[in-house]
């Protein structure tokens, strides 16, 4: 089992930008695809995007694609969401999990009933004027 706390999430207006963070506990997250989830209100999760242990591999859903990126500080144990070009409909929680993938160099878009070692606790996104 893997810990993940997840931070950065508050109140933006439309067009702004969050950065959410997602820290693992042990000792490297090198070994685990970590992927994020965003769960409108009233809706089901869904899988938006994901990085590979060695951080040079990631997959945008085509909802965040060129608006959000993912990104890595393997010293830092923590994978970021950096998201600009905020929308109404990008409100809700943001998830973050860990899948132990040692070895894979590419991932593709998340599904919440995917392997996961871990969960991060959520983080609250409201798009709003």
């Amino acid at each position: 089992q893997l810990l993940l706390v997840e931070s950065g999430g508050g109140l933006v207006q439309p067009g702004g930008s969050l950065k959410l963070s997602c820290a693992g506990s042990g000792p490297t997250l090198d070994y685990y695809t970590i992927d994020w989830f965003h769960q409108a209100p009233g809706k089901e999760r869904e899988g938006i995007g994901c990085i590979v242990g060695s951080g040079e591999g990631t997959f945008y859903a085509d909802s965040v694609k060129g608006r959000f990126t993912i990104s890595k500080d393997s010293a830092k144990k923590t994978v970021y969401l950096q998201m600009n070009s905020l929308r109404s409909e990008d409100t809700g929680v943001y998830y973050c999990a860990a899948g132990w993938a040692p070895t894979m160099t590419f991932c593709t878009l998340p599904h919440p009933n995917g392997t996961y070692v871990g969960w991060g606790q959520g983080t609250q996104v409201t798009v709003s004027s």
